[in-house]
């Protein structure tokens, strides 16, 4: 099975959804960072990192992606390095000059700890402190990190997409 972008069993509506998304993400990535104009390369790995953190946020926050990562046996560990593996802040350092190394480190360290603190809270204060976490991470971010005007999208999708997205279970609905 295709598991894809959006999970194993997504329905057309889901994989329209996050796909549409995630191509609109790119369109702005790449036009935001074009007038820069660097090589063709950067411009490249802009879209595909736009590509997966766009389309990623929707797809956190499907039913298919929920059942996935929020099935039985899946565990803080199995999250964590979820988050662990997006290293996304390092690669665009590497293609727009003007995020530094110190930024990239300061958005994956935010992700990073606001991720421990989502896991480590119990069930019943996990959505609240996710939002906690995504808030205190926008704010620092917005604050104190130098990031350029074509990536400020960044923060705001890898949180969304990790801290939101990915770590919260589905609600029952009751």
């Amino acid at each position: 099975m295709d598991r894809g972008l959006v999970g194993p069993g997504a329905d057309p509506a889901e994989r329209g959804l996050v796909y549409g998304t995630a191509a609109a993400g790119t369109g702005l990535a790449v036009a935001a960072v074009a007038p820069a104009a660097p090589p063709l390369w950067a411009v490249a790995l802009v879209g595909l990192v736009a590509f997966d953190l766009f389309g990623g946020a929707a797809a956190n926050a499907t039913a298919a992606a929920k059942r996935a990562f929020h099935a039985p046996g899946r565990t803080a560990r199995h999250h964590l390095g979820f988050v662990a593996a997006h290293g996304q802040p390092f690669l665009l350092a590497l293609a727009v000059p003007g995020l530094g190394w110190v930024a990239a480190a300061v958005l994956y360290a935010l992700a990073l700890a606001g991720a421990v603190a989502v896991t480590a809270a119990p069930g019943a204060v996990r959505r609240p402190v996710a939002f906690s976490a995504t808030a205190l991470a926008l704010g620092v971010t917005t604050v104190t990190v130098d990031v350029p005007g074509e990536l400020a999208w960044l923060a705001p999708v890898l949180f969304v997409k990790l801290l939101l997205g990915h770590l919260l279970p589905e609600e029952s609905r009751g």
